[in-house]
Parts: structure tokens; sequence; C-alpha cells
């Protein structure tokens, strides 16, 4: 069994069978994550530093009302004042005049730097114009305040979710079999829900076909919007920085989940070498998901409708005042779908109630500017479809090239899938196009379908796929060049796991590292018909608004990961009908064949 371990100083592997270290590599110019120990001494220390106590006096803040003074500790990102010597933090601070309330309400205008090694101030950031802490009400989202105010409604009818025969699925050390699914769960420290050996039973060859080696979210940035200083260093690497796996919360039946729940627990090692659990981090469950497959003939009113069931296996991490709720879902069609939602509280700066914002955010309440900014996320795909060795095909739907009037397109309407295929690393950097419906095939060029005669695959259908706004050059840009293009494509190579490079906190983008630096180093690489890697980064564009505060309604965000030519039919027309009858059935009268919801078995 092999252990790892990172320092400011090195990177160490170690052979715990053998007792022995088998590999130590010199770190240098770099740091490692984020943890949670050090995000918690900061608030401490700053409410007792005097030039921070100095500042929220100005602010009109007493020195007895320090213990109202909160800080969310973000990694400083880059700045050449600090370099990567020094591990330091910026401090984004807050004032909550009682327990209960928001500090989000009530950000302060100055920005304390923090040296973490030496666990002390180096410097206070302040604005050439104070922005006055506001004096507004409080505007908070738990339960006193809104039933003091409003009151909750009264007119929803509790929804019941019940399995009495219990789960469709079986778990045994992490393997989770469902509906022809085979699945092992992993999870780690940094990416969190990590899914490995993804197969397909399928009936038709009559074995369990790989699909996916590897699954995973392995990076994302949210860039700020707003240019004056200090916010142009807000571009947060929640994954890299701070590990969604540190920050996963443990859930809550009948709240995170709901319905017959499997849970499984996390483990992390701690800044003192203990051990810390976060149980229930991990949740899996089944769901109705609506209409299968239905079609009723209008000729004779034969009908089939079937009802479709999903699998979700889901954690949700807090990155200080976001949420992020991931759900890998499964499908009985073979589809896997991933749904992101975000919810949470907008990151805050204080603000001069009715001044302008300059169109870089927008005031949400009285004193509060919420940024404009994004959410970009970098899915991980280690494909092997039927094998290791596998291309990708950028595919755009594509008017004909042939005239209206011609012999082979005299009325002007035809159209096609046009397929590019990426041959090299470099070809492989692309971006989505809306005009195109563009989706991208994930194939074995090895083996082809017998009814298509096309190479089997998987489809990546992504839509919500925002541009990367930081302009060429910028320090955002530098530092996330993965997000530069929707789509690249490299030779695996066991030490690429990372988009943006294994150690992120503090660099500067100069040199490129992860998939920039990889490409560069060799941007002829075959990357057809072999073993490669798919990195997509898809989300949103966040332009805040008053209904999302104080607390924000969920966002989802979705893909698709859909088989295509991989299949000899529909693979799920084994899954029982809700309701079926026949032509030959309606003409001799006979009663439908039906299920009942509750346990889906056949009655007459």
């Amino acid at each position: 069994m092999l252990w790892q371990s990172q320092s400011p100083d090195g990177f160490t592997l170690v052979d715990l069978d053998r007792t022995i270290i088998t590999k130590w590599e010199a770190l240098d110019d770099v740091q490692p994550m984020i943890i949670l120990e050090e995000m918690i001494n900061v608030e401490h220390i700053l409410r007792k530093d005097p030039r921070v106590i100095e500042q929220c006096g100005i602010l009109g803040i007493p020195p007895e009302d320090m213990h109202k003074v909160y800080c969310d500790p973000w990694t400083i990102t880059s700045d050449e004042r600090y370099g990567t010597k020094i591990r330091a933090q910026q401090g984004l601070l807050y004032y909550r005049p009682h327990i209960d309330d928001s500090q989000y309400a009530f950000p302060l205008d100055f920005f304390p730097i923090f040296d973490v090694n030496k666990q002390e101030l180096i410097d206070i950031e302040i604005p050439p114009v104070r922005r006055p802490l506001s004096t507004a009400k409080p505007n908070n989202y738990h339960v006193p305040d809104i039933e003091r105010e409003s009151g909750y409604r009264q007119d929803l009818k509790p929804i019941h979710i019940t399995q009495p025969e219990g789960v469709s699925f079986t778990v045994e050390n992490r393997v989770i079999k469902w509906q022809n699914w085979s699945i092992h769960v992993g999870f780690n420290y940094r990416e969190g829900i990590v899914l490995n050996n993804i197969t397909f039973f399928d009936k038709f060859e009559g074995k369990h076909r790989p699909l996916f080696y590897r699954l995973s979210l392995a990076e994302m940035v949210v860039p700020y919007g707003n240019p004056e200083h200090p916010h142009h260093r807000k571009h947060a690497f929640d994954i890299g920085e701070y590990g969604a796996g540190y920050m996963t919360n443990s859930l809550a039946l009948g709240c995170d989940c709901k319905g017959a729940i499997h849970y499984m627990d996390a483990h992390f090692p701690t800044q003192s070498g203990q051990i810390r659990t976060i149980k229930n981090a991990i949740c899996i469950h089944e769901e109705d998901a609506g209409i299968l497959f239905k079609h009723t003939d209008f000729r004779d009113d034969s009908t089939i409708v079937t009802r479709a069931r999903k699998l979700i296996i889901s954690h949700i991490f807090t990155a200080a005042n976001y949420e992020y709720c991931v759900y890998w879902v499964f499908l009985q069609d073979g589809t896997i779908q991933l749904d992101i939602k975000l919810t949470g509280i907008l990151n805050t700066a204080s603000h001069t109630p009715g001044s302008d914002t300059y169109g870089y955010g927008n005031e949400v309440y009285t004193g509060v500017n919420a940024h404009n900014h994004q959410h970009l996320f970098c899915l991980r795909i280690d494909p092997n479809l039927d094998g290791p060795d596998n291309t990708v095909f950028q595919v755009d739907a594509t008017k004909s090239k042939l005239p209206v009037g011609s012999e082979h397109n005299k009325y002007g309407n035809a159209f096609y899938a046009n397929k590019t295929k990426y041959a090299t690393a470099a070809e492989a950097q692309a971006d989505y196009e809306g005009s195109s419906s563009r989706t991208w095939d994930i194939a074995n060029e090895n083996k082809l379908n017998k009814n298509s005669h096309k190479p089997v695959a998987y489809k990546l259908v992504s839509r919500e796929v925002s541009p990367f706004l930081p302009q060429e050059g910028g320090l955002a840009w530098r530092r996330a060049g993965f997000a530069r293009h929707t789509i690249h494509v490299t030779k695996y190579q066991d030490d690429q796991l990372y988009p943006a490079g294994r150690h992120v906190p503090q660099t500067s983008g100069t040199p490129s590292r992860g998939l920039p630096e990889w490409i560069a180093q060799n941007p002829a690489e075959n990357i057809a018909n072999t073993d490669i890697v798919v990195w997509h980064t898809f989300g949103v564009t966040h332009f805040p608004t008053p209904e999302d505060f104080p607390i924000m309604p969920a966002e989802p965000i979705s893909l698709l990961l859909r088989p295509r030519n991989f299949f000899e039919r529909n693979p799920c027309m084994d899954v029982r009908p809700s309701y079926a009858i026949t032509p030959s059935e309606v003409l001799a009268g006979k009663a439908a064949c039906k299920c009942t919801p509750s346990d889906g078995s056949a009655q007459v």
C-alpha cells in the first residue's frame, strides 16, 4: 500500500507494507492545500490584533464587540509582494450584530494579510475612500426572523417517499451494483467523490462492458469580475486550494437526502495526526425519474408507458459562503448525468449605499455589493469504452454545402453531423459552439456497432458552458489555464490528475501549470486510438440580484454522458412497463397490463 504526503518542502511517497520511502521530491516555489485548522486560527488571532481593532473602531465597532467580527480566510491567490515563500491568507471581514444574524449583510471595507506559519498579521489593505459599516436592518435567513416577519407558507402538504421492500441496489466493498451498472465509489480529500471501474452489463453481448475507468470533478475556479484592488485576487480554486473532500458536509436524512438512503463516511488525517471522520459524507439512493419511454398509437389506442428510476451518488461541500451540491446520476438507459446545484450565500463586499457599482456588481441589499463572478468546473473523464484505446470526435450539426436546387439537396433541407477527429493534443483544445449544438463523441474505433457500422461511443452533451471571461495575460487567466477552453484531450499519464497542477495555492501562473504545461511539452502527441483523458470545463456566469440574497435559491447545472452506437438497441426494453396494451389486446377487449407504483409488480 502506497501513501503520499505533501509539505511546503517536499513530496513523499511511502510504501506502508515495506515501511520505506520509495520517492522523495524536493519542492520549491509551491504551497500545499489550505486545511481547516489553518482557517479557524486566523479569525481568533485577527480579533485580538490591535491594528484590526483600530480599523474596526474607525468603522464604529467598539473593542468590546470584536467577538462579533468574523473572517473568511482566503488564500491570497498570488501576490508579487509575498510570492510563495510566505504562506499567506487574505481576510474577508464581516460584522455580525447578533449571533443569529448573517454577517454577509455587514461586510467590512479593509483586508488583513496573514502569515499562516508565523500566525501573525503582516499587512492591512485599506481602501483610499472608506465605506462605512452598514446600519441597515439585518437581512437574515434563519427561522426566528422568518417567523417573526411573515411566517412560513402553510399550504404545502407532506410528500412521503417509501420503499417498503428496501432499495434495488447492493453495496459491497464500496462497489455499487444497480440495474446493470457496477460502480466503485471512492472519496478523497481533494476531489471528493471519485467513481472508478464503471461498467454496464449488456444483455445483447452477455457481458459487463467497461465504460469509464475514472470520473471526478478535478478542479474549479471562481473568478470575480471587479477590478478594484484587492478584489482582483478573488478567484478561488475551491478544489485545488481547499479540497472538496475536506469541506464536505455530514448529510442529514430527510433534509439533504430523502428516501431509503445508504450512507458512506469519509476519513481524513488532521494537522495533529489524528483522524477526522465526516459521518454520512456520501449519500446513495434511488428516485423516480419520470417517463423512461412512452408511445400511444392513434390508430388503435395501443399504448406502452414505462417509468424510469435513477440512482444518485452525491455529496455537498461548503466553501466558506457557497455550497456546492454534487450529484452523480445513473440512468437505466446507460446514461451518466452530472448535476451540480449552486446555493449558499453570495460573497459580499462593502458598498456605499446607492453609489455606482460600474457594472461589476450589484447592490443586492443596502450597503452590500455582490460582484459578478463565474463558477467553472473541470470534469476529468478517463474513458475505457470497450478498452483503453479511445478517440474523441467533435460533432457539429451542419447544413449541407450542396445548394438549393442541386440534385442531392433540391429543397435545401439537408443537414448532417459533421465529425472532426482530434489527432493531437494541440488540436484538441476546443470551445463550445451553441449555433451547431456541438457535442463530443468519445469512441472506440476498434469496435463497430453491428447495426449502424459506426464506432461504439459515449457522447458528451454539455450546454451550460460559459466562456472564461478574465482577459488573456491577466492573473486569473494565467493561473486557471484549464478554463481557457471547453475541451482538452491528453494522453494518459499517471501523475496528471489535476488540471491546474498538483500545487495550486499562491501560484502566479508563470510558468503555466497543469493542462497548458502538459500540452506545451508535447503539442504533437498522438491522442487518437490510445489511452486518453478528456478534460471538460463547464459552468455558469453569475450576475447577482437581490433575489439571490440573503441566501441563494439553488441554481442547477447539468451535463450528460450518453451511449451512442454503443448498444444494439434500446438497452432498457427489459424494464417492466407501468401500463401496456397491444393492438391485438385492444381488439380482443382485454385489460391492460398495469404496474402498481409501490412495488412495480404487474397486474391484469
